[in-house]
């Protein structure tokens, strides 16, 4: 069966539900150490310019956000569905996602110590977001594709990556001129997000999930839904697509890094350089996925990351929600005052592990406790569509 007949007729694809359940799997151990203070490197995001692991997990999840695009559309237009409709269900669901990352940014909504009242995060409500972004890049990057072509949408990808650098680059912002990428307040995005955002940014005068940083995000869904057309095409065998995957990958790559020269690889204010950079690399780990889980049928141990998954959007959110459970839940041990969270990793963990070590094992807690909840849906067929 084809991988264009196999999706036409509902089949799942296993590798991308595997990527994006690992890609969750990652978020969530990053935005879950024990202790901020004490994290290995590799599990952190670069100060600036640069990258590490964990700043591969965001464009990664964009890029499966565009393919999940193609796949999905081209399901549904096979079995009738009209531009129109389909262009409606995705403003919808968009919608409910940017909703739902401003739920949890204003979450835990009231505060009952030392008096009732509204908290803080909804007083002074995060706008920008992770899920807001996310949101915003499935609604173009669905338009894009229902309505225009392939070449037009890779046109859009070249300009918006290019017309970014030059924003960023050659539009003086005040007090600290042209081209300032190496401050997080002096930059152009930055300079936008204290304009129209002031007092709802996640910090004082910047934001990593601002609005100008969005469009190079966009261009990240694009090499998602570039990366997707490429898998649907009824013309070339499963070998070749995935040359495909890995000679493209390699090319965006090369030319990240070459931009990095003059435009840094830098994740908060998403550069062109970025997007390339990690489009590349996410092209070649989906194509190893789908050779190794689709083409291969080696599936043995993929059924973590797929549980992840098919409630990927579920999973996260609710992952946000207890973390800051965890916290809220205060009382007394030992004649101490401790958090939940505070109980777990300074009395239990770091009792048989360092700070360092028990930190860690508190990440991995979250993501045991999660994918059981997440399995246990797979096993009873719950899958949340947002």
């Amino acid at each position: 069966m084809t991988t264009l007949s196999g999706i036409s007729s509902g089949k799942r694809l296993v590798s991308l539900d595997f990527f994006r359940g690992a890609t969750v799997a990652a978020m969530i151990l990053v935005n879950n150490p024990g202790s901020w203070s004490h994290i290995y490197g590799p599990l952190k995001h670069a100060a600036w310019h640069g990258w590490t692991p964990t700043d591969l997990i965001f464009p990664f999840f964009l890029f499966i956000v565009g393919v999940s695009i193609v796949l999905a559309f081209t399901k549904a237009k096979a079995k009738g569905a009209d531009d129109s409709d389909l262009l409606k269900k995705t403003l919808i669901r968009a919608a409910k996602i940017f909703v739902l990352g401003l739920a949890l940014s204003a979450f835990p909504y009231l505060t009952f110590i030392p008096d009732f009242g509204l908290h803080q995060n909804l007083i002074d409500i995060r706008i920008p977001g992770v899920l807001q972004r996310i949101a915003i890049c499935y609604a173009v990057g669905a338009f894009l594709f229902l309505y225009t072509k392939p070449r037009t949408q890779m046109l859009t990808l070249g300009g918006l990556l290019i017309g970014y650098w030059i924003l960023m680059m050659a539009i003086p912002v005040p007090g600290y001129g042209a081209g300032a990428i190496d401050t997080a307040e002096g930059n152009l995005a930055a300079y936008i997000d204290q304009l129209l955002l002031s007092g709802h940014m996640w910090k004082e005068n910047w934001d990593p999930e601002g609005l100008l940083s969005t469009l190079p995000a966009i261009g990240t869904t694009l090499i998602g839904i570039w990366t997707g057309r490429m898998l649907m095409s009824d013309k070339e065998s499963e070998s070749s697509r995935t040359i495909q995957f890995f000679i493209w990958g390699f090319i965006l790559i090369i030319l990240g890094y070459a931009w990095s020269w003059i435009f840094p690889v830098n994740k908060n204010i998403w550069t062109s350089s970025y997007t390339l950079f990690t489009g590349g690399q996410a092209m070649c780990i989906f194509g190893l996925c789908y050779w190794f889980i689709d083409v291969k049928s080696k599936q043995r141990f993929t059924d973590w990351g797929v549980a992840y998954g098919i409630n990927a959007i579920t999973v996260f959110f609710l992952s946000g929600v207890i973390a800051r459970v965890f916290n809220m839940i205060r009382f007394s041990y030992g004649g101490e005052s401790y958090t939940l969270k505070g109980w777990i990793y300074e009395v239990v963990l770091s009792s048989i592990a360092s700070p360092i070590n028990a930190s860690l094992l508190y990440a991995i807690m979250w993501i045991v406790l999660f994918y059981l909840l997440a399995a246990w849906m797979k096993k009873k067929n719950i899958i949340i569509k947002v």
